[in-house]
């Protein structure tokens, strides 16, 4: 029998339950059914017309107001639709208040502030909910939601009579009296009491015992969890086909899989645009800590690439070298270690790293000098450090299926367990905070930044692990740097390439040059012609396809003619013969799979940012929900509700008066999926509040001059505090629903309208970005005299 008609049944049994015939009728009506269906439906039917003790208030839980109501011995608090059908459902059981009275109500009043909610969304779309993200709940087999008569007892004690709230092989959820007098140091034993008229266990006649597993109160009730520690193989097997019969007609609790599916679904859009750099931290004393293992997403591969040599090395292990990471690690709270800044040095094709915490450069005297000649450089650099210490108590798999595998293969959980801590690199750079660090002045010599030079890696001592999406391009990419003349119209450029295919590049310029992409790029590679003196690695011709950074990023493909293209032949030759050395952007192993998704659940446990959906609704565009992770953040603290739903948020501030339009959907509605996302600045005053809220905000255009800036910080002072967020914004291309479809297809048997309504919103995304609060670092920007 399907959910459906058993539900069907029920309706049509409701009216008849408190018949003296029932019996009769009960037969009469389910002649047909199995006597497992039977039984599952009487065991409903005798719940449903159980008399309640639980008093209905919606004085807090209504927005309008409420009447007491009294009824035999209780006093309800109703408004006027509950009161209403509080009424009719007691007509329906004889006047006789039941558990059917009183899920009747509820259930009422749930719909009702759905749709209210609902409504109420659509009329004010700053107002979005929250999702969870890295919740990564497993349980090991399935409950089901039920109540049956229990009674419990312990040796001494007498039996007192309860009902459970749910129910799985090994475990239980209870309701007992507050003064129940029991230890819950020691087991229970619990007579399953309906269950034991029906089979003929000698468990279930004599009870079975279970230990407490954590308490807590409701009212003048007692909640218990429970885990079963005695009971026969048949009991066991007894109350397994049961839940799987029971599991297809009525109640299977699926939140934590609702819940899981809608973080994962939410995952597939953010993490292509994630921009930030995963870095994952070895640390075994009396080791120093170092960068084992980086992860990358098809947005974040650019900053990776600010950090390797004319060798295609990777610097960033001397960069953030044990030092810095001590520091970071013996001081997680201090902003001045965790604010990076970094330049580089091209001298004749060689790349030279300059960088330093801002606690150094305090300490050393040289920061105003650091920050006024960095800052003039193409290759400026702000990053901002987030550590979190990883809990390997936590499982590492992120699926939430009962009865699924709970961990990885063995080889990938060793490998997982090493990492100890994860730090978030975070690049901060902006064209218009450089020119305010130039404000800083000193009168010392640009060698005294030498101390700050990065001894350079000769060989590649960090692992990659890429997050397994679909290629942005038609071919891979392959990281490689080498130096690159470009000719047009009779101007010359020098540039390094950032990443090869065989038909296109990746350049960056030392200054931004302006160049016309509608007329060909004639290039030059002078190293790899030293190489190859046979092959004519001169004049080839390649257009500009895109730029970026105000055209110092720039990206070319190969103009292919009819005849070959010798930098295409070139470049493949070079991958083909080259590939276990070169650093390929994506990895179709398994293991490799399972490495980078297990680093993608820490990744996603230790949000320091809040992600965001965008969708396109039948009438227009709305912020669809934003991303709440495992640790509280100031961020959506600033927009959550008082009172009502905790996972509401009220985004008014950066979306009224056209600002949703303006800042989010056009400029959305412009990018492409396979575009990196771009970023602006937000700055604003908060009030100082026990719930503190945004008063006012402006963009950072707003503030034409140093002083303008200085003066809303210094006016966000006074009145509360200055807050800064940068906001960054991707287009999305189509959901990834085959990475979610087993937590789908779970969903769909039991709650066919949440799975069909969590796919109809991931089609409906259109873009996603993230929130970041900046504060610390716009703080440090311009020097003290203009504070």
């Amino acid at each position: 029998m399907s959910a459906d008609a058993h539900s069907l049944l029920i309706e049509q049994l409701k009216p008849l339950m408190m018949e003296p015939n029932f019996n009769d009728m009960f037969e009469q009506i389910t002649q047909g059914e199995s006597t497992s269906s039977r039984f599952l439906l009487k065991m409903e039917i005798s719940r449903l017309a159980n008399p309640c003790l639980r008093i209905i208030d919606l004085r807090d839980k209504s927005e309008l107001p409420c009447t007491e109501v009294v009824f035999g011995e209780q006093h309800h608090y109703l408004d006027d639709p509950a009161r209403q059908v509080f009424q009719n459902a007691l007509a329906l059981y004889r006047n006789q208040y039941t558990m059917g009275v009183y899920e009747e109500v509820m259930q009422a009043h749930q719909q009702r502030r759905h749709q209210k909610e609902a409504s109420t969304a659509e009329a004010k779309p700053s107002l979005v909910p929250g999702i969870i993200l890295g919740n990564y709940i497993r349980r090991t087999e399935e409950r089901m939601n039920y109540s049956i008569k229990i009674l419990v007892s312990q040796p001494g004690q007498r039996e007192i009579v309860g009902n459970t709230l749910d129910l799985s092989v090994s475990g239980a959820k209870i309701r007992l009296p507050l003064q129940h007098g029991f230890d819950l140091q020691q087991p229970l034993k619990v007579k399953l009491k309906e269950l034991g008229d029906e089979f003929y266990f000698a468990d279930l006649q004599q009870g079975v015992d279970y230990q407490v597993v954590d308490a807590d109160t409701e009212g003048e009730n007692c909640l218990l969890r429970l885990k079963r520690v005695s009971g026969s193989e048949q009991l066991s097997q007894m109350l397994a086909e049961l839940i799987q019969g029971y599991k297809f007609r009525y109640k299977v609790d699926i939140n934590d899989v609702v819940v899981n599916a809608n973080g994962l679904g939410f995952e597939r859009h953010y993490l292509p645009h994630y921009p930030h750099l995963p870095l994952f931290i070895s640390h075994n004393p009396p080791q120093q800590p170092e960068i084992s293992t980086i992860l990358l997403s098809s947005d974040n591969q650019e900053l990776l690439h600010y950090f390797l040599d004319e060798n295609d090395v990777n610097q960033l292990p001397v960069i953030l070298d044990s030092k810095r990471l001590q520091a970071l690690i013996a001081h997680p709270n201090d902003i001045s270690h965790s604010l990076l800044y970094c330049f580089t040095y091209n001298a004749k094709g060689r790349l030279f790293f300059y960088a330093a915490t801002l606690s150094e450069l305090q300490q050393s005297g040289l920061m105003p000098l650091f920050f006024h000649y960095g800052a003039a450089k193409a290759s400026w650099k702000v990053c901002r450090l987030y550590l979190d210490k990883l809990d390997h108590q936590q499982p590492h798999k992120s699926s939430a299926l009962p009865g699924d595998d709970l961990n990885y293969s063995p080889l990938t959980e060793q490998q997982l367990a090493q990492y100890h801590y994860l730090v978030q690199l975070i690049d901060l750079t902006d064209e218009i905070a450089a020119e305010q660090y130039q404000c800083w002045q000193s009168e010392l010599k640009i060698n005294d930044l030498k101390c700050f030079g990065a001894e350079k890696n000769t060989h590649n001592k960090v692992q990659l692990a890429t997050l397994n999406f679909s290629e942005r391009r038609r071919e891979a990419r392959f990281a490689f740097k080498t130096l690159v003349t470009i000719s047009q119209e009779g101007k010359q450029l020098q540039a390094m390439t950032h990443d090869i295919s065989s038909r296109g590049l990746q350049l960056h310029l030392d200054s931004p040059q302006p160049l016309d992409n509608s007329k060909e790029l004639l290039l030059s590679f002078p190293k790899l012609q030293e190489l190859a003196p046979k092959i004519k690695l001169q004049e080839l011709p390649y257009r500009l396809v895109h730029s970026r950074k105000n055209g110092v990023t720039l990206h070319l493909a190969a103009v292919v003619g009819h005849v070959p293209h010798t930098g295409v032949e070139f470049l493949n030759r070079l991958i083909i013969h080259n590939r276990e050395k070169l650093q390929q952007l994506t990895d179709n192993n398994q293991q490799a799979k399972e490495l980078a998704d297990g680093l993608k659940n820490q990744l996603m446990r230790h949000l320091h940012a809040v992600p965001y959906m965008l969708e396109k609704t039948t009438k227009s565009f709305r912020m669809a929900c934003i991303g709440i992770g495992m640790q509280r953040d100031l961020i959506s603290d600033l927009f959550s509700r008082e009172q009502g739903n905790r996972l509401l948020f009220d985004l008014s501030p950066i979306l009224n008066d056209g600002k949703l339009k303006l800042d989010f959907v056009e400029a959305v509605r412009q990018m492409k999926p396979q575009d990196s996302a771009d970023s602006f600045e937000l700055y604003a005053i908060v009030s100082s509040s026990s719930h503190p809220q945004i008063l006012r905000c402006k963009r950072a255009e707003e503030m034409t001059t140093p002083t303008a800036l200085v003066d809303f910080i210094q006016q966000a002072d006074y009145i509360g505090r200055f807050m800064a967020l940068k906001i960054y914004r991707g287009a999305t291309g189509k959901p990834d629903i085959s990475y979610l479809q087993r937590e789908l297809d779970y969903i769909k048997v039991h709650a066919k309208h949440r799975a069909q309504k969590l796919e109809q919103l991931l089609w409906r995304i259109i873009g996603v970005g993230e929130l970041l609060d900046i504060t610390a670092e716009v703080r440090m920007r311009l020097p003290p005299q203009n504070h």
